[in-house]
């Protein structure tokens, strides 16, 4: 991914993603719901990340819709390959202890980690 998304274009991702296409006012909706922001602020946002090669805007109607140019599965990657190597050193581990230790996973939770971790086991034999 060549830009990285800021907090504020992440919620309008996450946006697009789920609606798959949405004017600005669908989105500007979605995040009035959380958050206090203003129309031309989503507007403004949208139209940034346009020019940024994160979101293709179809022109043909007066009102524009927009979708993510950029995949969820692509950007959560991106994101968490440079979270771990700038808060835990680049270690997965860490993360990983740190984050079971500040919840309470429950056995179900519990047994998918562990299904995952035999996943990744069986790839690498």
């Amino acid at each position: 991914m060549q830009e990285r998304p800021t907090s504020a274009e992440l919620e309008v991702l996450a946006i697009l993603w789920e609606l798959e296409t949405a004017s600005v006012r669908q989105v500007h909706e979605r995040l009035a719901k959380e958050k206090d922001t203003g129309y031309t602020t989503t507007l403004k946002t949208m139209q940034n990340m346009h020019a940024k090669g994160l979101l293709a805007r179809d022109d043909k109607k007066r009102t524009h819709v927009y979708q993510a140019l950029v995949s969820q599965q692509d950007t959560q990657k991106s994101l968490v390959k440079r979270f771990i190597r700038k808060a835990f050193g680049g270690s997965a581990n860490k993360l990983v202890m740190q984050a079971l230790g500040q919840s309470q996973p429950s056995r179900e939770e519990i047994e998918e980690i562990r299904a995952f971790l035999d996943q990744i086991e069986k790839k690498k034999s």
